[in-house]
């Protein structure tokens, strides 16, 4: 069985694979490996080129009577485990102190895959059936999670199933997980020597000012999910520095907590006639399933869970803190390590796995 120790050992394993977005094969390829030595019945899902996700259940052999009653069949049991495979950019090779991993992807989430596997080898020593589900391409468009939800839904039909999410909540139960609006904002104008300003039309200065109104527009907030934030992540335009330029375009996202309707019209008025406003991606606000005792979070990121509904009423919690996923001094406590691999086995008896 997966102890606390393979669990820090195989965190270290996945680090140091280096899987960032578009390129998960090689830790696809070594988590197969692994679940296949481990006895878990484990299929490649094929996502895109040689983009894959992967699916691990028990064999038969494994299956309490309980299990068998409550899946329609061994492939798809009552509680799947997921989390992702992929990391965000640059790749950081793994090391260790005595109570720390650290690496990309340590808490983000290669920690959290060790951790649910063990818990899966601790459940099956129990008779609890659990399956494990990991996917490609949560850190940029969810395309894994997209081809899971299609695989799941050609598969089995809807029954009382749950999806255990991991992402990074300190152990803590997620209530609910902001959502995202992504919106784009460009600005044409007309190009003319910088000297003779009078004869061009500067895209710049219009996108300028839309934003400097859409950064003072008021947004909403919730006393218990809390507020709606707008982030301006990219920006770009011009020529050169001595033409007026004739093109300009941001990149913007808001974290939701709510329906987004009445938000989209506000920005639409606010960033006014002069500039285009399109809305190329949303991630709907969630509220999500909670468990008695244990304790609780609000998410204010985004996850896969929205992309995942054929696989069952969602639960988000993971080791780690998403303060330092992302970062260039990226971890998690080994200590959390351990705690991850109880609470997870808990949950999968108090969901009556």
């Amino acid at each position: 069985m997966l102890c606390e120790m393979d669990a820090i050992t195989l965190t270290r394993q996945l680090v140091d694979i280096e899987s960032i977005t578009g390129n998960e094969a090689a830790v696809g390829n070594y988590l197969y490996g692994e679940l296949c030595r481990l006895g878990y019945h484990t299929r490649k899902i094929r996502v895109e080129a040689n983009r894959f996700n992967l699916y691990a259940t028990a064999g038969p052999q494994d299956l309490s009577a309980h299990a068998r009653k409550q899946a329609s069949n061994a492939d798809f049991p009552n509680i799947v485990f997921s989390t992702h495979m992929d990391t965000v950019p640059p790749f950081i090779a793994s090391s260790e102190d005595a109570t720390r991993v650290y690496g990309r992807g340590s808490c983000d989430a290669k920690g959290i895959i060790a951790t649910q596997i063990a818990a899966a080898e601790r459940l099956r020593q129990e008779r609890i059936h659990v399956g494990l589900l990991f996917v490609v391409g949560e850190e940029r468009d969810s395309l894994g999670a997209k081809a899971a939800n299609e695989f799941a839904g050609n598969q089995h039909s809807a029954s009382r199933r749950y999806l255990v999410n991991g992402e990074p909540t300190e152990n803590r139960i997620a209530l609910a997980s902001k959502g995202t609006l992504r919106v784009e904002v460009t600005a044409r104008g007309k190009m003319a020597h910088s000297a003779y300003p009078e004869l061009g039309e500067s895209a710049i200065d219009k996108l300028l000012a839309a934003l400097t109104r859409l950064r003072a527009m008021p947004l909403s907030s919730d006393p218990e999910i809390g507020a709606c934030t707008l982030n301006i992540g990219l920006i770009e335009g011009g020529r050169a520095p001595n033409v007026v330029p004739d093109y300009a375009h941001a990149d913007l996202s808001y974290r939701l907590i709510g329906p987004s309707d009445d938000l989209r019209r506000r920005i639409v008025a606010t960033a006014g006639d002069q500039v285009e406003v399109t809305f190329p991606l949303e991630l709907r606000f969630l509220r999500l399933r909670a468990v008695e005792g244990l304790p609780t979070m609000i998410a204010a990121y985004t996850t896969d869970i929205p992309f995942l509904t054929n696989w069952g009423e969602a639960l988000l919690v993971g080791p780690g803190s998403i303060h330092v996923a992302h970062t260039e001094g990226e971890y998690i406590e080994k200590r959390q390590l351990a705690d991850a691999i109880d609470l997870y086995c808990t949950i999968a008896r108090k969901l009556g796995g």
